[in-house]
């Protein structure tokens, strides 16, 4: 049973919320990028997951900031990013041109080169824009993925199960729209709060931002984005011609779909040629159920990639 108001009440506020982080945007000529920047010292950029904003890395950003230049996008169509119209391919959320607002706000920022931090989504992001372009991502890190291709490649009838919205999502227009709108708080609730640290995980103030953005424009553009994955993405991946040569991390939920039905490190290491990880005592949303867990693996991988 989902009670979307009993989960509102239950949430607890957490101290220094973002503190030290301003908020700004920035135009770009088809959409717009809105992010938060705080810190100092080599950049890392953090990429969030669905259906979330920048806000799920309130428990790990402040760590961050001590060391790094942290920037915190909501990627293209999720919160208060912009939302391009969308063809019949997919093309604007395919996570190319995902990635390429985050190469346009870390070339407004000034940074030519950048440590990458994601998870969910913004992973697959991630993924595409370490591909892509080598040259400017020192390393990346992901959390509780493996790569997209491989996923759909080896995933069965138990995988399908548990991420079921990975195939619904992707149905034509509008029928998930119209599906999740009827009751979007209720959908957000029953898609986030069930699994194995069911509610707890998220915060007050961040619970509030994730439902406040969870509009049609943004139920609509992320269902492209599951659509563009199903699409114009694996035609991208298809077209790589060699492993990807970014230093890969992942880590994973010890109580979650990847680790039951993946192995984790060997997909990696299809798609790159270094790749370590591990296991982390939680489910799917790493950085707000073990933060510290992510930090210890991070903080280490980050430092060997520093300039």
């Amino acid at each position: 049973m989902i009670d979307v108001d009993a989960i509102r009440a239950s949430a607890v506020p957490v101290a220094g919320f973002l503190d030290g982080f301003r908020a700004a945007r920035l135009t770009l000529d088809d959409s717009a990028v809105f992010y938060r920047i705080g810190g100092s010292g080599p950049p890392l950029v953090l990429l969030h997951g669905y259906p979330q904003t920048g806000a799920m890395w309130h428990r790990v950003a402040g760590r961050l900031a001590q060391d790094y230049t942290v920037v915190i996008p909501d990627l293209r169509g999720y919160g208060r990013s912009g939302k391009p119209l969308t063809d019949a391919g997919h093309t604007p959320y395919a996570k190319r041109a995902m990635a390429s607002d985050v190469l346009a706000l870390m070339d407004a920022l000034g940074f030519a080169r950048f440590l990458v931090g994601s998870h969910d989504r913004g992973a697959r992001v991630a993924h595409r824009l370490a591909a892509d372009h080598p040259e400017r991502v020192r390393a990346l890190a992901t959390l509780d993925i493996a790569p997209t291709r491989e996923m759909y490649a080896v995933g069965g009838p138990a995988f399908a199960a548990d991420y079921w919205h990975w195939y619904w999502l992707i149905q034509p227009a509008p029928l998930p729209e119209r599906m999740i709108g009827a009751d979007a708080a209720w959908f957000w609730c029953r898609k986030c709060c069930f699994g194995c640290a069911g509610a707890g995980p998220f915060a007050a103030q961040a619970l509030k931002e994730y439902l406040d953005c969870f509009t049609p424009e943004v139920i609509h553009a992320s269902c492209e984005d599951y659509r563009a994955a199903w699409s114009i993405d694996l035609v991208h991946d298809d077209a790589e011609t060699a492993p990807m040569e970014v230093p890969v991390l992942a880590l994973w939920g010890d109580k979650g779909a990847i680790a039951r039905h993946f192995d984790c490190l060997a997909l990696w290491r299809s798609r790159a040629l270094t790749v370590s990880g591990h296991a982390l005592p939680g489910g799917h949303y790493l950085a707000e159920e073990c933060p510290d867990d992510v930090l210890a693996a991070w903080l280490p991988f980050f430092a060997q990639a520093r300039p």
